[in-house]
């Protein structure tokens, strides 16, 4: 059996804000810590039968970003649930609700710049 290592280092501000994240581990070729401006860690809690989660972003982080984010963290969990479960169909769903809303974060944005 082989063990991997995940490092996630977290750097925040007087307010704990987070200022900073990147992350490394044992099984990439990357030789530096990797920069992200958001993350997103969910673990299965099989005993109590709960998600657990850390979501943190960075002060630096813009909506845009957040909602290409939030879009594709979505597309590729519709992905992952086909896989283990072959549900085509729940996938589609997944997947439809995913650029429903990213379609509606563009036109509301649209909007918005308009109204400036």
């Amino acid at each position: 059996m082989t063990k991997s290592t995940i490092t996630i280092d977290v750097m925040t501000d007087e307010k704990k804000v987070p200022h900073s994240i990147s992350w490394s581990a044992t099984d990439t070729s990357a030789e530096n810590a990797l920069k992200a401006k958001a993350m997103m860690i969910s673990f299965w809690d099989g005993a109590e039968k709960a998600a657990l989660r850390i979501d943190l972003w960075t002060k630096d982080m813009m909506v845009d970003e957040m909602a290409d984010f939030f879009f594709q963290t979505m597309m590729t969990m519709a992905d992952t649930y086909g896989r283990a479960t072959q549900y085509t169909e729940q996938v589609e769903e997944m997947k439809k609700f995913a650029h429903d809303f990213y379609d509606k974060f563009r036109a509301k944005q649209l909007k918005e710049n308009k109204a400036d």
